[in-house]
């Protein structure tokens, strides 16, 4: 068996044991920088969600793939780039990284050009880290309003929380801003914190050395 298929079964079997609602997981194999030479043991074996930084990578990776492999659903989780915008809506089934208003209208467009609707997650900048994108908490209330008037599919939120920090603290205040706006999906939780996101109610684990191994 793959290395690939072993770690990903040994992370489910983690998350069986350790977190109490297991079913509503969903676990995004993030796939960025590796060749889809590396991924395909994954993908025949018949896991479904993976995870992309950059639309020109995934557009050379994925193409064909996703032509062949229809049951399989992309996720932009990187910051999209509003001239980006038409080749992302064209190939992403989620974006995770809608943070402004700019690019909230520019999917919109796209979505009505393409005829396509594609789920989102708005990012939270929930460390209020100058470095990192996402919406600050006091604009999420507005931008999220803008969605809905854009009839922008609003799954959830998303947010990567401040590195060397015990993540919990953030999680938690993530699991109450979705709580507060009703949206049923949480996309939290890396390689190295999936089991804390996980137990505050994340649906959406984004892995990926701990699937692939590290990258170089």
């Amino acid at each position: 068996m793959h290395k690939s298929i072993t770690n990903l079964n040994l992370i489910k079997e983690d998350l069986k044991s350790k977190v109490q609602d297991y079913d509503n997981l969903k676990i995004i194999a993030v796939s960025k920088t590796f060749s889809i030479d590396q991924i395909l043991p994954l993908i025949k074996y018949g896991h479904l969600h993976y995870g992309e930084n950059k639309v020109q990578e995934a557009i050379n990776k994925w193409s064909d793939v996703k032509l062949e492999y229809l049951d399989i659903k992309l996720h932009l989780i990187g910051k999209l780039q509003s001239n980006k915008a038409k080749f992302a809506v064209k190939l992403f089934d989620y974006i995770h990284s809608v943070d402004n208003a700019k690019i909230a209208k520019k999917i919109a467009d796209e979505q009505l050009k393409q005829n396509k609707k594609i789920k989102i997650f708005i990012q939270v900048n929930i460390g209020d880290e100058d470095q990192k994108s996402g919406v600050p908490k006091e604009n999420l209330n507005e931008l999220y309003s803008y969605c809905k008037e854009l009839q922008l599919d609003i799954i959830g939120l998303m947010c990567i929380p401040p590195a060397n920090i015990d993540p919990n603290f953030f999680f938690e205040e993530m699991r109450l801003l979705t709580k507060k706006l009703h949206l049923p999906e949480l996309s939290m939780g890396m390689s190295s914190d999936y089991l804390e996101a996980a137990k505050n109610s994340a649906t959406y684990l984004r892995i990926g050395s701990k699937i692939f191994g590290n990258r170089y």
